[in-house]
């Protein structure tokens, strides 16, 4: 039987520790149209009770940020603007109570998000062998992985996934086009346009958003968005299969996204929770909207005013579920630190300095993204040897 709703605060659960005894050295393979025929799903997938996705989880609270009049402001229209106050309050407040909130009228065309679920299910329609050939190597963090079996042992997650960077660079201006092309051929130029396409909306969606945040900490209005400019972001497509035991397992774990935005657009089904006031809560699908939460490199940005938030992904035994998930970061060798506007004697730094590449490489082989990593990476930097 699934838990409920209510639970322990996960921060109490546990304390962040290193997960490198966590490797699987004979990984099985994710198969669910195969592991669904079978009376029970491998223990690999099975996650403590106390963890298990609950039976129906409240909605959450989410403001909805209408972009319209804001994306229409010239760069010379005052930050005073009725339609940028109201903007940037409704983020404050988000980010003051869970960092997560919906933007609509985005400036994004339906059709470019329509061909991008499109291409999304032809790609993970397609026979495991070919989605093989994008397999992610061990230590990185793009290319095909099929629940991470490669990389741990327990708690796996009930899906499947292809990550792959965008580089907002002048002098690579292709960077997924050319991903596609070089690794699967030619034939998948059609897939390479729509993601480069894509992400290059989502990029600059997000410095948009990164204005908003800058007038909603107190920060001059581009401060962030340059801080960004010519980030080296990533891209994940998310699959979630149907699930023969939905309430054992999770699509993806509990976790904070160590990356500084993220712009997540769901399908139809429900599968997004949010721990907010000691209860998993949903955000429901919506079509028009895009779901946008603060990570652990924009809270360290922020020194700790903007916070990033616990979230999992449920599967069911019905219906599949995708997702278009956008993960801003910054150039890799920016150094992240605040903006003297968020110092002063009361408020000291929080976090060392510190690169996203560090950052990158800590949780790819280092630790399992928890709601403690940036924590454990600071621990991690401070205790390092010199």
């Amino acid at each position: 039987m699934a838990v409920s709703c209510v639970t322990t605060s996960p921060e109490q659960e546990h304390t962040p520790k290193l997960d490198l005894g966590n490797i699987q050295t004979t990984p099985i393979v994710f198969n669910p149209s195969m592991l669904n025929l079978q009376p029970n799903i491998p223990n690999q997938f099975i996650w403590p009770h106390d963890e298990r996705p609950c039976t129906e989880a409240p909605e959450l609270d989410v403001p909805l940020i209408d972009l319209q009049n804001f994306l229409s402001d010239s760069d010379s229209t005052p930050s005073s603007s009725s339609s940028t106050v109201e903007a940037s309050r409704l983020i404050s407040e988000a980010c003051n109570k869970h960092g997560f909130f919906l933007v609509v009228n985005h400036g994004i065309s339906e059709e470019l998000i329509s061909d991008a679920h499109d291409y999304m299910a032809r790609f993970f329609d397609m026979p495991l062998s070919e989605k093989q050939r994008l397999l992610r190597k061990s230590g990185e963090s793009c290319g095909y992985a099929s629940s991470f079996t490669g990389r741990f042992s327990t708690k796996l997650p009930w899906k499947e996934t292809l990550s792959f960077r965008f580089c907002d660079d002048k002098s690579r201006s292709k960077t997924v086009q050319d991903y596609f092309c070089d690794a699967l051929g030619h034939g998948f130029e059609p897939f390479g346009k729509v993601y480069q396409e894509y992400c290059e909306a989502m990029s600059s969606l997000s410095l948009k958003i990164m204005e908003l945040l800058g007038l909603s900490l107190g920060v001059n209005r581009n401060y962030f968005r340059e801080f960004f400019e010519e980030n080296d972001s990533i891209m994940r497509l998310n699959y979630y299969p149907p699930c023969q035991k939905p309430d054992l397992t999770l699509g993806t774990g509990p976790h904070c996204d160590p990356t500084s935005l993220t712009i997540l657009h769901q399908d139809h089904v429900d599968g997004l929770q949010v721990f907010v006031e000691n209860q998993w809560r949903s955000i429901r699908p919506n079509p028009k909207a895009f779901v946008v939460n603060i990570g652990d490199t924009f809270m360290a940005l922020s020194n700790n005013r903007y916070k990033s938030c616990l979230h999992r992904a449920v599967v069911n035994s019905e219906s599949e579920r995708k997702s278009l998930a956008f993960f801003l970061c910054p150039k890799n060798d920016r150094v992240v630190k605040p903006p003297r506007e968020l110092l002063d004697r009361i408020t000291p730094r929080r976090y060392p300095d510190f690169t996203w590449s560090m950052l990158l490489e800590f949780t790819q082989k280092h630790y399992r993204a928890d709601m403690n990593t940036l924590q454990a990476f600071s621990d991690w930097l401070t205790n390092k040897p010199v």
